[in-house]
């Protein structure tokens, strides 16, 4: 005679296996109904890595992929190798041939890009790349210069088969595009966001001063975004590649640039003063410069609109404007920071951004991939 006792374990047992197994199902489901990024199904609860317990995410993954609109841009993630080390191309596909590469500056990743980027697919797909170092991406022993750094852009510009991208740099990802650019002279668009170093701030205890003055009037949501990245990017690759930066002579390229060039600055931005970006313009045989009213260094976020309106339209019709500073209104440029409309919302940012963090740490592109997909698809329901 069976105990009762041992029945109703068995009862028990089997209607938790049931419960395993719908959640697989509805996994699943929401994948192939949604079209979410490479869906997997859980792993076994007994699993673990860098201790965090599997359905723990899972949990997360099925609010975040069961709720989040369709119609937002499905982010891909892909490696691409560069001698030892490799770089994180995050992409969002769209029809057309002509692509724009984003590249952020020193130490942050390219999530900086996240409200930019969904606006550049006016002719074809847009990939914002990690580099080695940053973003959680590794890493070599030695320090990287800027041509090593010029070296894994021109990989992924290889590797993709991209025919003339519009390069975009912020930071120090000016003086990478810059390099890039002066070895392809068939590049015919250039963006630069930010221009480092201004050859009069080349002593840090004078750069440091003016990137502070500048972060005073950074929107809250780029800080927590810089606090992360720099965790990810950890104070000793910082500290190592900062000397590269530092004594770069970006200046001594802008002569021998070809490709139309459009340089964007902040009202507020310290680090590049209105007369630094005057004389990049002077000195770039084509280029256009324009300065956005009430944003700081990192002008492309919040006022991402703004940027892309002006990067769209010079790569649609580049625009010579001698060396003239051009002004855009804070009020046209301006994207405002959304809002979550309920508890759930703001949960699901938080799973999205969290399922981002695992894959990063756990080096799983597609977990990265899927944690970008459901941001971006939480973004797109927020402005609609």
């Amino acid at each position: 005679m069976v105990d009762r006792r041992d029945r109703d374990r068995d009862h028990r047992g089997r209607y938790l296996l049931l419960r395993v197994d719908c959640a697989r199902r509805r996994v699943l489901l929401a994948s192939r109904v949604r079209g979410t990024h490479d869906v997997r199904l859980p792993r076994d609860d007994r699993q673990r890595r860098g201790g965090l317990r599997a359905p723990v995410v899972h949990r997360l993954v099925v609010r975040v992929l069961t709720v989040t609109a369709a119609s937002a841009p499905v982010v891909d993630v892909r490696r691409v190798a560069c001698g030892t080390a490799y770089t994180r191309v995050s992409s969002i596909r769209a029809e057309g041939e002509r692509s724009f590469v984003l590249v952020a500056g020193i130490g942050v990743a390219a999530t900086y890009f996240e409200r930019l980027a969904p606006q550049l697919n006016e002719f074809g797909a847009v990939h914002a790349l990690d580099l080695p170092g940053f973003g959680g991406v590794p890493h070599p022993e030695s320090a990287m210069s800027i041509a090593q750094y010029a070296d894994a852009v021109e990989a992924v510009l290889d590797e993709l088969a991209l025919v003339d991208p519009v390069l975009v740099g912020h930071s120090m990802g000016t003086q990478i595009v810059s390099e890039v650019a002066r070895r392809r002279p068939e590049i015919s668009t250039l963006v630069l966001i930010g221009p480092v170093v201004d050859p009069e701030a080349r002593r840090l205890p004078r750069l440091a001063l003016r990137f502070l003055r500048s972060t005073w009037h950074e929107p809250l949501k780029i800080k927590v975004l810089a606090v992360g990245a720099y965790l990810l990017c950890g104070p000793r690759w910082f500290l190592r590649v900062l000397p590269e930066m530092m004594r770069f002579p970006i200046e001594e390229l802008f002569a021998d640039i070809r490709a139309h060039t459009l340089v964007i600055r902040g009202e507020h931005d310290d680090v590049v003063p209105r007369a630094w970006v005057e004389r990049v313009a002077r000195e770039i045989p084509f280029a256009s410069t324009w300065e956005i009213g009430g944003a700081a260094h990192s002008v492309m976020h919040g006022h991402a609109e703004g940027v892309a309106r002006l990067c769209v339209a010079f790569a649609r019709t580049p625009r010579d404007t001698d060396g003239e500073l051009n002004l855009m209104p804070d009020e046209e440029a301006e994207t405002p920071e959304p809002r979550a409309a309920s508890v759930s919302a703001a949960f699901r940012a938080f799973a999205a951004r969290f399922v981002e963090f695992v894959g990063v740490v756990r080096r799983d592109d597609r977990e990265v991939a899927r944690g970008k997909t459901s941001h971006a698809r939480i973004m797109k329901e927020q402005q609609d």
